[in-house]
């Protein structure tokens, strides 16, 4: 028996189609999932799915928007439809904007409150509204595994990112309610954790990493100082641990956050 297998198990992903999900989907359907991933970006979605075929994978691509229930109940139907069952969800839509960063020569009191908002919206309530909807199907099973994308933000306050902060710290305060929320209404086969990912290049954070030229920032150079490892994480380096917690291997392991950050949020000078 392998615990670390997840073989035939449909794993639906949010949030799919950008640099830390097309990895995670790439991963997945190389192990023998199946996979439903979900984005806005149709042409990236459907290339990962063509991808996966390919590799002799199994995936499809839906397109969604996490803060539209209606669309997301469209995305369950046919995914209940298509399988009958849903094993692993992993939030991990989410991202920042401009005006909820705080710049180096502006204060609090310069934020944009809609950016702001919108940014708490996206990070949280796209965690909250698909585990809403799909969790249905995993307490109708008595067994799944829902993953959250949280952040380094989330564990301790960066300075510039305010509102993500904000927003991730809460998602990971939603993770550990819902740990206890479903096992102790629904049965202990249900189970909820979180992956804090230290920093890594996305599309959201490039340009307070690096400039036009692509060289670092002074905030990324103070971000590497701080790391251990001494330098940003790969796509890649996220897998193992969601492999774990998608997988049997993990069955007793809920209301947890664990770090992949290159040693960053335990280091201290």
């Amino acid at each position: 028996m392998n615990l670390f297998s997840v073989k035939d198990k449909v794993i639906v992903i949010t949030g799919a189609t950008g640099v830390l999900g097309r990895a995670m989907v790439s991963h997945f359907a190389e192990e023998g999932a199946k996979v439903v991933i979900l984005g806005r970006n149709t042409q990236v979605g459907n290339r990962l799915a063509e991808e996966a075929l390919a590799k002799g994978g199994e995936a499809v691509f839906l397109t969604t928007d996490v803060l539209d229930r209606a669309r997301l109940e469209d995305n369950y139907t046919a995914i209940m439809d298509r399988y009958g069952r849903i094993d692993v969800l992993i939030n991990a839509a989410g991202g920042n904007m401009p005006g909820a960063t705080i710049a180096p020569d502006k204060t609090f009191f310069d934020l944009d409150t809609e950016a702001v908002r919108q940014v708490v919206d996206l990070n949280l309530f796209g965690t909250v509204l698909p585990t809403m909807v799909f969790a249905r199907a995993m307490v109708k099973q008595k067994d799944g595994s829902i993953i959250n994308i949280a952040s380094e933000a989330g564990l301790r306050p960066l300075t510039r990112v305010a509102g993500y902060g904000v927003a991730k710290a809460a998602v990971i305060n939603f993770t550990k309610y819902m740990c206890g929320e479903l096992a102790s209404k629904f049965g202990p086969g249900l189970r909820v954790n979180a992956v804090a990912p230290g920093f890594f290049l996305t599309e959201q954070n490039r340009t307070l990493l690096t400039d036009k030229d692509g060289n670092l920032t002074k905030r990324a150079e103070t971000i590497i100082a701080h790391t251990p490892f001494g330098r940003f994480g790969e796509p890649e380096e996220l897998l193992g641990t969601l492999q774990w917690l998608a997988s049997g291997a993990s069955r007793f392991v809920s209301g947890t956050v664990t770090v992949v950050d290159g040693g960053f949020d335990a280091y201290s000078i």
